[in-house]
C-alpha cells in the first residue's frame, strides 16, 4: 500500500510543497481569510509571520517576552498572535499560534537565489501538534 493511500485512510490531509533553490518547500495558506506563501521548517521550534505582514493577515498582536533565534539572527524581538484562522486548500484550524519577528534575513537569503519572498515560517509546533508526515521523495506532506 501506498504511502499516500494509507495516510488518507487514517484520516490525514495532503498537502503539495514547491523545493525552492535554497532546499526549503513551500506552500500557500490563509491565515484569517488571506493568502500567503510560507516555507516548511522541520527546525524552527514555533511558527511565525514576518512583522511587516501582520496587518496584511490581519493579525493581532500582543508583546512577548521571547527572543526569536534563526538563521544567522539572534537575540531578535517578537510580538505574539494567538487564535488566529489557519487554513491550507480544504483543510483548517481556528486556534493557530503566531510569532511575529523580522524575516528580512530569510527573504535576503531567497533573494540571492532568485526565489520569491515568503509572509512566513511553519514550524515545528505546528507539525508536532496535528502529526506531520513528510514525504520528500514526493514533495509533499500530510496533516490530521
Amino acid at each position: 500500500m501506498q504511502l499516500r493511500n494509507f495516510l488518507e485512510k487514517q484520516g490525514f490531509f495532503r498537502i503539495p510543497l514547491k523545493k525552492l533553490a535554497t532546499g526549503h518547500y513551500l506552500f500557500s495558506a490563509k491565515i484569517n481569510q488571506v493568502l500567503g506563501d510560507f516555507i516548511l521548517d522541520t527546525g524552527a521550534s514555533t511558527s511565525c509571520v514576518g512583522f511587516k505582514h501582520s496587518a496584511h493577515f490581519l493579525l493581532i498582536s500582543e508583546e512577548s517576552i521571547i527572543k526569536a533565534a534563526g538563521a544567522g539572527a539572534i537575540n531578535m524581538e517578537t510580538m505574539l498572535s494567538r487564535n488566529n484562522a489557519f487554513k491550507i486548500q480544504h483543510w483548517e484550524i481556528k486556534n493557530m499560534d503566531f510569532v511575529l519577528f523580522d524575516l528580512s534575513h530569510v527573504n535576503e537569503a531567497l533573494a540571492q537565489v532568485n526565489e520569491g519572498p515568503v509572509h512566513g515560517i511553519i514550524g515545528a509546533d505546528f507539525l508536532k501538534h496535528h502529526r506531520a508526515v513528510i514525504d520528500y521523495g514526493r514533495n509533499c506532506f500530510y496533516i490530521k
